[in-house]
């Protein structure tokens, strides 16, 4: 299963297109837009940051745990852009019969700029990464399934963060997108 793992990631590696969709619940808007990004592999130096900025005791052997660069530029069709760089780590804590799950370590987050850890999930027989990040206002819950090495399909579902303990109910935004590689 760990090579079903590894081969998604040695698939995202390259330059990609995303055409996205984003619902905003809260004040009933559409929006779309497009997204350039790379990523490439993150040497053990950067891997060992992403660790220590984390807090995060390192798991033994960083050679094989999944770790990326990504850069992206997205430009909406209200013409805001935004880039952004980030160095993440998959460090997998479980391993069953239909999947591993694990800890998604960043050294920057998207919603808040802080190094941050959260939890993943990756099914080897739908090619399906979820993560799931608690942010100080929101949950953020991200889909990406490999259709094939050169398409993804994206969906992302921000959660307004309820009270500890409760369940994720209030649906502040979704997303979703097509991704193609070197497009």
């Amino acid at each position: 299963m760990h090579s079903q793992f590894q081969q998604f990631f040695d698939c995202c590696v390259g330059n990609w297109v995303a055409e996205r969709t984003y619902h905003y619940l809260a004040h009933q808007e559409v929006e779309r837009s497009r997204t350039e990004f790379q990523i490439e592999p993150l040497s053990e130096e950067l891997k060992l940051k992403v660790l220590s900025d984390n807090v995060y005791p390192s798991p033994g052997n960083l050679a094989a745990l999944p770790g990326y660069h990504l850069s992206f530029y997205t430009v909406s069709e209200t013409g805001e852009e935004v880039s952004q760089q980030l160095n993440f780590l998959f460090v997998p804590t479980q391993d069953n019969s239909t999947e591993i799950e694990g800890d998604y370590l960043r050294d920057r987050a998207y919603e808040e700029a802080r190094p941050l850890i959260s939890h993943f999930r990756f099914a080897p027989e739908t090619h399906e990464l979820l993560m799931t990040t608690q942010y100080t206002r929101v949950v953020s819950v991200d889909s990406i399934t490999l259709v094939n090495p050169n398409l993804r399909i994206r969906k992302i579902i921000n959660y307004l963060r309820p009270p500890e303990g409760q369940p994720l109910a209030q649906i502040s935004l979704v997303g979703f997108g097509v991704e193609q590689k070197g497009a």
